[in-house]
């Protein structure tokens, strides 16, 4: 089949407005301008563009724009695949997935803007943006590796690394959902310390903001020891197989920015840039993860 070049170019352009979209949400809640535009939806303020603009009309009302314009590039990206590759085991499946996710998370917002929700179904709002992302994303790959012909008899995966990829991507969405929890319960900076909460000293939390804000540490520090033993691992038994190898190196680095950034945020205060840098890098991390679970999917045993 000769491959279309502009599905690459469409696959990665909608991956990219995935990000912007989960960057953007965060943006909105790391600012506090999920009111922006009141409690009009899909308007803003009473109209369909607002006529006077502060930063938080600016903020939501762009995040906006950017969600429904990207939504866009994404139904066109699920039925090109469908039709173009949907010969392919997981494409029918990602496709129906990046569209079913992006409306949901769209109706939370929306839900959220008209009516309000409480603070842990708000955290869901970012995670399922995530599975939108993910989706998207590997869609991407298995777009790219058509012409790569990738042979999925090739790759083989031990009982050990198969349970441990599926079982650290399941994990990362309890870390990426407590992180949401953190901002929409304001708990950031109730623990000025880090990585103790006070005074380096150890002490059981005191009330639901030091719960939630020392969960997500707890959990955040259980994923990047579990990534450390799963690299590990790749590295001395997967050297021949450059695609785990280096895919466990790669998310090893992404876990440690991971954290380092999450650190530098209680440390300077919530400082916006690095907190969506933070953002970022448990998308990309997640992304890879999934892709993992892919490739172990499609994967033959063996005895590493």
């Amino acid at each position: 089949m000769k491959y279309n070049k502009y599905l690459k170019w469409f696959a990665v352009a909608s991956t990219i407005g995935m990000l912007l979209i989960l960057l953007g949400g965060a943006l909105v809640t790391k600012t506090d301008s999920g009111m922006g535009c009141g409690r009009h939806w899909p308007g803003c303020n009473g109209k369909l563009i607002p006529d006077e603009i502060t930063a938080e009309v600016l903020i939501e009302f762009s995040h906006r724009l950017v969600t429904g314009s990207v939504g866009i590039l994404i139904v066109i990206l699920a039925v090109w695949s469908w039709k173009s590759i949907g010969h392919i085991r997981e494409t029918k499946f990602l496709s129906f997935m990046a569209v079913f996710f992006l409306i949901l998370q769209a109706l939370i917002g929306a839900a959220q803007v008209m009516w309000g929700q409480g603070d842990f179904i708000l955290a869901l709002h970012f995670g399922i943006s995530l599975l939108s992302f993910a989706s998207v994303f590997l869609l991407t790959l298995l777009i790219f590796e058509i012409d790569k012909k990738f042979d999925a008899e090739k790759v083989r995966v031990g009982k050990r690394l198969r349970w441990h990829t599926i079982g650290v991507t399941v994990y990362s969405y309890v870390v990426v959902y407590t992180g949401a929890l953190v901002r929409h319960t304001d708990s950031g900076l109730v623990c000025a310390d880090w990585p103790l909460c006070r005074n380096g000293k150890f002490e059981l939390p005191q009330n639901l903001y030091e719960w939630v804000q020392m969960g997500h540490r707890t959990a955040a520090a259980i994923i990047f020891i579990w990534i450390i033993i799963i690299a590990v691992h790749a590295i001395k038994h997967y050297k021949d197989q450059p695609i785990f190898y280096w895919g466990w190196i790669t998310a090893l680095i992404l876990v440690t920015g991971q954290v380092l950034s999450g650190m530098t945020v209680v440390l300077t205060s919530l400082n916006l840039y690095i907190a969506l840098l933070h953002s970022l890098l448990i998308s990309l991390l997640f992304g890879l993860l999934t892709y993992m679970v892919l490739l172990v999917s499609r994967s033959q045993n063996s005895k590493k």
